[in-house]
């Protein structure tokens, strides 16, 4: 699927193709919750990296998360340094692809069909978690990954 994102000021613009482009899975940890913030969690899509294109690349900025043990994350959290709106991650521990926040995308996106709610583990009191039936929750990490839980479904783009 042909995803099209942006900042909130417009500074920086993108599109990729994306071949998990369901936004089903919900992070809560402390660093998707406080670098995306959108109500308590983040989503995050699965792109491939070699279709990304980029208009406003001198706008972007990279954080690397530190990590519990004081370590910094070898992901690239890529923001709009001028308004600050999160815009996808990059691991060199997956090279082929890229995680855009799904609300850094403007293409209308699928509605996913159950949802995956994980790190609850690290969800703040005042956050609600608004699982259905089918949904499945984790307190760390969830049992099925972004492709498998896409193919599973059979809703796998190619």
């Amino acid at each position: 699927m042909h995803l099209e994102g942006s900042c909130h000021c417009q500074a920086v613009r993108f599109s990729v193709e994306a071949n998990a482009p369901y936004p089903f899975n919900l992070c809560y940890c402390s660093i998707c919750r406080k670098t995306a913030g959108t109500g308590g969690f983040a989503i995050n899509l699965g792109a491939k990296t070699d279709t990304l294109s980029i208009e406003g690349s001198e706008f972007i900025r990279t954080y690397h998360a530190r990590m519990p043990d004081g370590s910094r994350s070898s992901a690239e959290r890529k923001f709009c340094g001028e308004c600050g709106t999160a815009l996808w991650l990059w691991s060199p521990e997956y090279p082929d692809m890229l995680h855009p926040h799904a609300g850094a995308i403007d293409t209308p996106l699928p509605v996913p069909p159950e949802r995956t709610h994980f790190m609850l583990g690290s969800k703040p009191e005042w956050v609600t978690v608004a699982a259905s039936d089918k949904d499945k929750c984790f307190a760390e990490y969830p049992d099925e990954a972004l492709d498998a839980w896409h193919e599973r479904l059979g809703l796998q783009d190619s």
